[in-house]
């Protein structure tokens, strides 16, 4: 699983773009994401897939939502996570009108999550491709946490990479269970520049 299935075209990205900005816009006006009729879009735009809208402003993360399993149409995923990541992320203010014109917008478009085996910490490292791989570790039901492949930009090393996200978890850096579980994903990722959401 080295690359995401059924790759966009640039249509395709330049609509979704649009999608995601349109939904931010329409959040300032009326407080609420872009409707949106997945059958009056290109049947390309329409399956159900899972996505992460990454936001910035000069180069800086002013936003992040997505979701690791796929519920809705793409089209209609990436404008609810679009409105989401400008409005509801819990670690910014709500959007500004004037903070709009300045927003680069992120699409990240998920492969199916496929679940690694691994019976120590050195074999789940030995499985990860930096670069390449985005990592969904659980532990139980209450414990989970993601890294977009984009992660790898800053976090290039994969010891230092599981160790974060050990953390952001909610577990020590040098935790290790058995009852530890990891899966791995790709994306397709297309916008102004790849922003680590983290």
């Amino acid at each position: 699983m080295s690359s995401v299935n059924n790759t966009l075209s640039q249509q395709d990205r330049a609509t979704l773009l649009d999608v995601a900005r349109r939904s931010i816009q329409h959040g300032l006006s009326d407080r609420s994401p872009l409707p949106v009729e997945p059958e009056e879009y290109p049947a390309t735009l329409r399956p159900v897939r899972a996505t992460f809208i990454t936001l910035e402003i000069e180069g800086r993360l002013r936003g992040c939502i997505g979701t690791l399993e796929a519920r809705s149409p793409l089209v209609r995923d990436v404008a609810d996570h679009a409105y989401a990541a400008a409005f509801e992320d819990p670690r910014f203010l709500p959007l500004s009108p004037e903070e709009f014109p300045r927003l680069d917008i992120h699409i990240s478009v998920l492969s199916p999550a496929e679940p690694l085996h691994f019976q120590s910490e050195d074999e789940l490292l030995a499985q990860l491709r930096p670069g390449v791989d985005g990592l969904i570790l659980r532990l139980g039901q209450q414990r989970r946490a993601t890294f977009l492949p984009s992660v790898w930009e800053s976090l290039n090393d994969p010891y230092i990479f599981l160790a974060q996200l050990k953390q952001k978890a909610g577990l020590p850096l040098d935790f290790w269970s058995p009852e530890l579980q990891a899966e791995r994903y790709t994306t397709e990722s297309f916008g102004a520049g790849d922003v680590n959401c983290s």
